[in-house]
């Protein structure tokens, strides 16, 4: 057994697109044998492959260090099947939608039945219960319903979506907890639970800040301020245009304001009445907004982030993604790594986990499965099923 933290647990994987897979990739990454389940074509992020391809990216960055097959859950013997392995895991985990499970008969109350010691986890949109349960549930229609795409984009716009969908990842992390608390509890009473995360659930602490001023402000909704902190309540805390691209920076206290007034070599300012104190700021925002501008217009992301860096003010570079994929610091750390692929013809980044145990093995990338590659070896070694049974079951459609 080697010296990972979750060496000897076994998972099967019933999830799909990102939150599900993002919080199995995590247990596969902590030595977790995660077995992927797939329906017999693969599952929809497939879809996204390249042309005459199987792999995405999501598909190939969400599971790698997983073992796959496919199974397919409409039919009888699909669902014997999964039973039968359920006698054998530690834990499910499954992101369908509320109820569907159930109706297939391999809901957690059969499968607690079969095999009491095993954490059931389900992750979903809007929860197990509450009049919402049914609604059908993406990132993008989390970020709408639960108040977070309301407060992203400008006064004069519409709600915007974030580029990426954090609410998903963010529903994975959270599916990750509730798993592995799951899992402590079984290590102590010998008996698993069902766990649930819902997204909506998950991403409503976002809304702390936006809260806050909704309260500060005597329960009036804050405008949307595109990058600026919400009411315009704290300046400089904006993205500002650099030479070569964009920067953002934000100011916490009194003593960074006159640290960027030396790094931008106007230390002529630091009595100003205008900008004294973050409240006069902000009382003369535009007047702020020039004043860091007019610095950051003429000057390089690279020399901006050098002065700042060098004054102890909080700033960053704004990156694009070829050179967030090149960052020499996560490639340093081994969070990011150069891997070829089966399915693209040049070497592609994968991430490993954010997730980090130190003194114990390295759990080496392994390429995401093919569609159903390991259903010879996980059948014929858990079930004890034969070439002649696994011909069988793909002829009648079950694998």
């Amino acid at each position: 057994m080697s010296n990972t933290p979750l060496s000897g647990y076994t998972i099967l994987d019933l999830t799909q697109f990102y939150q599900g897979p993002y919080a199995t990739f995590m247990l596969a990454k902590a030595g977790a044998d995660v077995v992927k389940i797939e329906p017999p074509g693969g599952e929809s992020l497939r879809l996204m492959a390249p042309p005459g391809k199987e792999t995405s990216m999501p598909v190939a960055m969400l599971n790698a260090n997983k073992r796959g097959i496919t199974l397919n859950l409409k039919s009888d013997k699909g669902k014997d099947i999964l039973r039968r392995m359920a006698k054998k895991a530690d834990a499910l985990v499954e992101n369908y939608a509320p109820g569907v499970m159930d109706r297939l008969g391999v809901g957690f109350s059969v499968l607690h039945e079969i095999n009491p010691r095993m954490v059931y986890a389900s992750a979903t949109g809007f929860g197990l219960s509450g009049p919402d349960r049914n609604n059908l549930a993406m990132d993008f229609t989390v970020q709408a319903a639960s108040g977070v795409m309301s407060t992203t984009g400008y006064a004069d716009g519409p709600p915007l979506r974030t580029g990426a969908p954090y609410v998903d990842i963010l529903g994975g992390a959270h599916l990750y907890a509730a798993l592995m608390t799951g899992l402590l509890e079984q290590a102590r009473t010998g008996v698993g639970r069902l766990v649930e995360v819902a997204m909506i659930e998950a991403v409503y602490p976002c809304l702390a800040t936006v809260l806050d001023q909704y309260h500060r402000a005597g329960r009036k909704i804050p405008a949307r301020t595109g990058n600026a902190f919400a009411n315009h309540n704290r300046a400089p805390y904006n993205v500002y245009k650099a030479a070569d691209g964009y920067v953002a920076i934000i100011l916490v206290t009194e003593t960074q304001w006159q640290n960027l007034l030396r790094a931008m070599g106007r230390s002529d300012l630091s009595d100003d009445p205008r900008f004294i104190s973050n409240t006069a700021r902000v009382e003369n925002y535009a007047a702020t907004e020039a004043v860091v501008n007019g610095w950051t217009n003429v000057t390089t992301r690279a020399d901006i982030f050098a002065a700042t860096s060098a004054a102890k003010v909080p700033c960053a570079p704004v990156r694009d993604i070829e050179e967030a994929m090149n960052d020499p610091h996560m490639h340093g750390r081994g969070t990011l790594e150069w891997v070829d692929h089966y399915d693209y013809d040049y070497p592609i980044v994968l991430q490993n986990s954010a997730l980090r145990f130190h003194g114990t093995d390295k759990v080496p990338t392994t390429l995401s499965p093919h569609v159903g590659e390991h259903n010879r070896a996980i059948y014929g070694e858990w079930l004890g099923m034969s070439d002649a049974d696994l011909a069988g079951l793909k002829a009648e459609g079950v694998i």
